[in-house]
């Protein structure tokens, strides 16, 4: 039996280990959000990977109120002409504040509302723009919700082009998108898009001027994205806020060929308007120092692979030993990837020892795949350079007509 001494001791240590658990969740969670950001969720994007850098709830669903109005606009501009004239519909008109105050039957061009939208955040210029290129709002909410899925966002989901709050009465479900999402949504306008620079022309722009289409009136934009002015590396940008949504805020920044997107949804509600834009600057400030391009790229030579019951041709022999070279598919021999201090990178290679013929040309036989953190980030396959035909009975027989029938 054991004396209460070491009962005692044992109890200890129990405990002594159940608080290093406790303290090493505790700090996890805190590691969270070490930056101590306002908004709930936030994350920092690597555009080029789509990586998350950083997140504090990046997969939370919130509403995100005008920063919707990203993918209004490039929607717009990939399926819209920009010269085209679009007729305001009376729905457009009756839109609240924050508006452009367009009258039912006007005729605008598309291209000076993406800057009413983009500058101003007008929400009747979103639903002009939404029934001129998706023919209602409702076909362009579906517009709207595919270019999401395509891009690979599917914890997003769009009801207006404007960002006001709604919900589908049917199914419960409401306007609203995750950090990760929006993070990715603008990496998307900003880098992968066909009308990327359309997107930044319009949403660099300080200020611009336009008519209606009968030039009967003026009207002067300004670009409301105080974030252009708080930093030299500021790329893009757009705000958004509404009573459900607070202050949120979708931005860009590149610096030194890095290119990073953050997303902050529900950073404040009124007074706070200014929390975004601290939030926005620690975490532009924080990719900016702690990631760099690094090539990650290994040169690798192979050693050609025996065959199994393969020959070399008509004149080969059945005692040869044959083998087919391999190499690696068609690719730059280069591999940029943005990386921080303590992220680790693993090549696995791994190619068939031996083969059995038939063996066509451009079989694949193996893979290098480089890993960062565990995660598979890109793949070479390894192909067979050059055919090996099978030793069959034909072949065989062949073979000895040619020895003893010369």
């Amino acid at each position: 039996m054991r004396t209460l001494l070491q009962r005692s001791l044992i109890f200890s240590m129990i405990f002594l280990l159940l608080g290093i658990g406790l303290s090493q969740r505790i700090q996890a969670a805190e590691t969270k959000d070490d930056l101590k950001l306002y908004a709930q969720a936030a994350v920092l994007m690597d555009a080029d990977s789509g990586r998350v850098l950083y997140g504090k709830n990046p997969k939370e669903v919130l509403p995100m109120a005008s920063t919707t109005k990203i993918m209004t606009c490039i929607l717009a501009l990939e399926y819209g002409s920009l010269e085209d004239e679009v007729e305001v519909s009376a729905y457009a008109a009756s839109m609240p504040k924050v508006k452009l105050y367009v009258r039912q039957g006007e005729k605008y061009r598309l291209r000076d509302l993406l800057y009413s939208l983009m500058l101003e955040s007008h929400n009747d210029s979103a639903v002009v723009i939404a029934e001129a290129v998706g023919g209602s709002v409702e076909g362009f909410a579906v517009m709207m919700n595919q270019k999401a899925r395509d891009i690979g966002c599917y914890d997003t989901y769009f009801i207006t082009p404007n960002g006001l709050d709604a919900v589908v009465n049917d199914s419960g479900k409401i306007h609203s998108t995750t950090a990760a999402d929006l993070a990715k949504i603008m990496a998307y306008c900003v880098t992968d898009s066909p009308a990327r620079e359309e997107f930044l022309e319009i949403t660099r722009t300080i200020s611009y001027d336009f008519t209606n289409a009968e030039g009967s009136r003026n009207f002067h934009c300004n670009n409301h994205n105080a974030f252009l002015g708080m930093m030299q590396e500021a790329l893009s940008g757009k705000t958004g806020f509404t009573n459900n949504a607070g202050y949120c805020y979708v931005g860009a920044v590149t610096s030194e060929g890095r290119t990073f997107t953050v997303a902050l949804l529900a950073c404040g509600w009124p007074n706070n308007r200014s929390y975004k834009w601290s939030d926005m600057k620690k975490l532009a400030a924080y990719g900016m120092e702690h990631y760099q391009y690094r090539d990650l790229y290994e040169n690798k030579e192979f050693q050609a692979i025996p065959v199994i019951n393969g020959i070399t041709g008509e004149q080969g022999t059945p005692y040869e030993k044959v083998s087919v070279p391999v190499v690696l598919e068609d690719h730059e021999e280069t591999l940029p990837y943005l990386l921080g201090e303590e992220d680790r990178v693993e090549v696995k290679t791994q190619v068939a020892k031996t083969l059995t013929a038939p063996i066509e040309d451009h079989t694949e036989v193996g893979e290098v795949s480089y890993y960062l953190n565990g995660q598979l980030i890109k793949r070479y396959a390894v192909y067979t350079k050059g055919a090996v035909e099978e030793r069959s009975f034909g072949w065989i027989c062949r073979y000895i007509w040619r020895i003893f029938l010369p």
